[in-house]
């Protein structure tokens, strides 16, 4: 029978330095775990703070109030033995600090660009103009976004957000979705009006704003070129920033064809499709923030593959109580109820945990799983009516 807290050290590199803090309120047996802090630029492998404790004889409630799982509150039957394991792994990577600068600069430029594209499309009546104005919107509300996202992730998480402020980077992309939908949508309204009674545009003027779009968005696009292999969170930018420089290299031929031909209707045309390729690319990102708020499984984690190899681990029956979810746009929870056979909870399940801990870092990217041994005789009380909810 292992000791109430069987606690294993997690291994740091040098220069981090995280601090866990231990919380039993009043509570026989009851453990709140709190990640109080973590520098930036560091990262933990899954298993590197991993637990376990013995559940008494007697009838209480195992309270994660500092944790924020699902299951908290659950009672463990009279006799019940089990392991719990926290992998505190931080498998992502903060954005260095010397992007700070990058991203102010491209902010700033992005602004600048946005508002004299938009105020020529205006004056010199080019939907074209307007319709990548409003694209260019959301190079603005990505880069600030993304900015934002870097510093609040590296919030020390405490009592109250248990898990820091990872979650805003979910509901910054879900409010730029929806305010691109809605500027994108008023474009192509007016574009379509416009098909059928085009007015007279400058070509020259379009040729040359959407010319200097081209210079500003993969000028600024550099800018983030070496970080985007090694960082999602840059890839991302990186890429919506060329995606704008084609856009409007589109501009620029439409001003070109609208000058060799006098066809006005082209210049609506190119916006509409402009927009049609806005709302296309924000529909999937309107969808996945949609599902990260909801706590559905992340696209990149395969709930099958990962309930298939927790159900391979040695010693283990079944499983239930399943949640796998987003923390962050790049970080992803688990937690899971281990059903071990009839043995019962050894001190080598310390091993086990640890070693499936890692397993589901480097092979499903889950950077937070919490795992929890349960003696054969035990039954479930989960308060969702689906034991094996994912």
């Amino acid at each position: 029978m292992p000791s109430p807290h069987d606690h294993t050290p997690p291994s740091q590199p040098a220069g981090s330095a995280c601090g866990h803090a231990h919380h039993t309120p009043g509570q026989t047996d009851g453990h709140s775990h709190a990640e109080e802090s973590c520098t930036a630029g560091h990262d933990h492998a899954a298993d590197a703070h991993t637990h376990t404790h013995a559940c008494s004889a007697e009838d209480h409630d195992h309270a994660h109030d500092a944790h924020g799982d699902d299951h908290a509150g659950h009672d463990h039957a009279a006799g019940t033995s089990c392991g719990h394991s926290h992998g505190f792994g931080h498998a992502h990577v903060h954005t260095p600090s010397s992007f700070g600068k990058a991203f102010a600069i491209g902010i700033a430029a992005n602004s600048l660009y946005l508002v004299a594209e938009a105020l020529w499309g205006f004056f010199s009546h080019s939907l074209a103009l307007l319709a990548d104005a409003g694209h260019n919107l959301s190079d603005v509300l990505a880069l600030a976004a993304a900015w934002m996202a870097q510093h609040l992730s590296q919030r020390s998480p405490s009592l109250r957000f248990t898990y820091g402020l990872r979650r805003s980077s979910i509901l910054a992309a879900l409010a730029n979705a929806l305010v691109l939908m809605l500027v994108t949508g008023g474009v192509a309204w007016e574009a379509i009006t416009r098909l059928f009674d085009p007015a007279p545009v400058a070509g020259k003027t379009m040729m040359i704003v959407a010319a200097l779009g081209i210079v500003v968005n993969g000028a600024t696009a550099l800018l983030f070129a070496s970080g985007q292999k090694g960082d999602l969170n840059i890839r991302a930018a990186f890429m919506h920033l060329m995606a704008d420089a084609v856009t409007s290299l589109a501009v620029v031929i439409a001003g070109g064809l609208v000058l060799l031909t006098g066809l006005n209707w082209i210049d609506p045309a190119i916006s509409l499709a402009i927009s049609v390729v806005v709302v296309a690319s924000t529909w999937s990102l309107l969808r996945a923030s949609l599902d990260m708020a909801l706590d559905a499984v992340p696209r990149t984690v395969d709930a099958g593959a990962v309930e298939g190899f927790l159900r391979t681990l040695p010693g283990v029956a079944d499983l239930h109580d399943l949640h796998i979810w987003p923390i962050s746009t790049t970080e992803t929870a688990l937690t899971v109820h281990l059903v071990r056979t009839s043995a019962p909870v050894a001190d080598n399940d310390t091993a086990l945990l640890e070693k499936a801990a890692a397993a589901l870092r480097e092979r499903f990217g889950i950077v937070h799983p919490t795992l929890q041994i349960e003696a054969a005789d035990y039954a479930p009380s989960c308060a969702l009516t689906d034991p094996h909810t994912v």
